[in-house]
């Protein structure tokens, strides 16, 4: 299975990591290499079994889990963090996805669908819904968000959009016959004009002011 999706289980409930383990573990690209009980130990099995995706509970007792997005990302640990939330806990999502998770599901999706969302995730795509988007960056609007928009190059604004498509930089490189480091020049270039912190808030933003092909 190396070349299987690996997935960490991050949930305070025993019962819901068992049926989590029972269903992935029949998908032939998912192999589920560990599970953890809160967020410490969460960012602590992320740390050593290096997955690439954690589905990650949200309200948990200690730390929980946007606490433990924190410390994944000052840790700068590469996996993709997937939120499981219910549909009462909306507000939590926007703090989350600010604090770097790469979407969310609700804790009733279909099995099948969250199969659909690890991979989507690991693939590089953001998952989220429009009104989370709108959420998430209706500051934008306010603080001048569209405006900063207007400073991009056309060839950021292309760059941009690909971001938001899930495109890697090898990817991007190869869509519009540039070098991977040109296209690191200008996804940092992109970031720091429309003040956001990582790829995951430009594909936000992309969402947001229609730059999605």
């Amino acid at each position: 299975m190396a070349d299987s999706i690996k997935v960490l289980l991050v949930d305070d409930h025993q019962v819901v990591r068992r049926g989590l383990r029972t269903f992935l573990e029949v998908q032939d690209d998912i192999e589920v290499v560990g599970e953890a009980a809160d967020g410490a130990e969460g960012v602590a099995r992320a740390e050593e079994l290096k997955p690439d995706v954690v589905l990650m509970d949200v309200k948990m007792p200690g730390m929980d889990g946007i606490e433990a997005l924190r410390k994944l990302r000052a840790l700068a640990n590469p996996a993709k963090v997937l939120i499981v939330t219910s549909f009462t806990e909306q507000r939590t999502v926007v703090p989350a996805l600010r604090a770097g998770a790469a979407g969310y599901v609700y804790k009733d999706v279909d099995p099948e669908a969250l199969a659909g969302a690890i991979r989507s995730v690991h693939a590089g795509h953001v998952l989220l819904q429009p009104e989370v988007a709108d959420a998430l960056l209706s500051q934008d609007d306010a603080g001048g968000g569209q405006g900063r928009g207007t400073s991009l190059t056309e060839r950021e604004r292309e760059v941009l959009g690909l971001i938001a498509d899930g495109r890697s930089n090898r990817e991007i490189a190869r869509a519009l016959v540039l070098s991977e480091k040109t296209v690191k020049t200008h996804v940092s270039n992109i970031l720091m004009k429309l003040d956001l912190a990582d790829r995951t808030q430009a594909a936000l933003w992309a969402v947001r002011h229609g730059l999605t092909t």
